[in-house]
């Protein structure tokens, strides 16, 4: 089939971005968005403005083709039938749960087309299905809005957790929170019942919390962890030696942990001797696992 010329010169001027419009087009097309979004809502519904309208401009402002809600919808506004202020009223009503679920919606949309065209890359441990789970924490007052700056008790940007598949480079869970001061492990009891027999979840040691450590190992599923200090756990004997790699040297020994019901658990203990610090200074990396040898 032949193109449109005009759109033959988008394909070969910009192909990539072609292709990704292409792909949100295709996975996150209006129909099933209004769809999607009446069966995932809880309070919020559809009255005069379509969810999908609003999806269209955030993701135009997300895209960087307009700057602001606002010049995106100036530019939209002949198709929709509400006022700048209900498009707000309706970006603010957004639940956390509906956010939440439009990034696990689109992962499995998506993820049938990753697998069919071969754009999975090689597991990082075959037989594994591997998560990189990591924060999106905005502290520093240069990020909250000018009123906000000078006092420390204003609110702070919402945070969340994110869950990235490496094998598919692509987001495939987020846990928002509203409350930008609450910690982000506090949002862990949210991620546990996601764990699956099998996973592999690969943490920052500020992730290193017993009951989510224990919880995960419960599911028989796995973690690779950096150790936090506030960890408890005992020896089972003495380090042993296992030798160099790249960046040091490496030690080993088995340690337990007591969950909060009082079972134990077997976990091994990590411990490289870096030969150059990191830009924290330490010297020294601690990472807890229950992953066999």
């Amino acid at each position: 089939m032949k193109l449109n010329p005009v759109f033959e010169r988008f394909v070969e001027a910009s192909p990539i971005s072609v292709m990704a419009r292409g792909t949100m087009e295709r996975v996150l097309n209006p129909e099933q968005l209004n769809e999607w979004f009446d069966k995932t809502a809880q309070e919020q519904y559809t009255r005069d403005l379509l969810f999908s309208s609003v999806f269209d401009i955030m993701s135009q402002v997300v895209l960087d083709s307009h700057h602001s809600v606002n010049a995106a919808y100036q530019g939209s506004k002949e198709d929709i039938a509400v006022s700048i202020t209900s498009v707000y009223n309706k970006l603010n009503g957004i639940e956390v749960n509906t956010s939440a679920e439009l990034v696990h919606y689109a992962a499995g949309e998506v993820i049938p087309a990753i697998t069919k065209l071969g754009g999975a890359i090689k597991p990082l441990l075959p037989g594994f299905h591997v998560k990189l789970l990591d924060g999106n924490c905005i502290e520093a007052t240069e990020h909250r809005i000018k009123e906000l700056r000078s006092t420390a008790s204003g609110a702070l940007p919402g945070k969340s957790l994110v869950v990235f598949d490496p094998s598919l480079r692509i987001p495939i869970d987020v846990f928002p929170c509203e409350d930008g001061h609450a910690q982000e492990r506090s949002l862990l009891g949210d991620v546990l019942p996601t764990v699956k027999a099998n996973d592999v979840w690969i943490n920052d040691r500020n992730f290193c919390v017993r009951s989510f450590l224990c919880g995960i190992a419960d599911k028989k599923a796995y973690f690779i962890n950096r150790l936090h200090e506030n960890l408890p756990w005992e020896s089972l004997g003495k380090e042993k030696y296992y030798g160099k790699i790249e960046t040091g040297k490496v030690y080993e020994q088995y340690v337990q942990v007591v969950d909060e019901s009082g079972k134990e658990w077997k976990f091994r203990l990590i411990r490289i001797c870096l030969k150059k610090a990191t830009r924290d200074g330490d010297k020294e990396i601690f990472i807890i696992t229950n992953l066999s040898k």
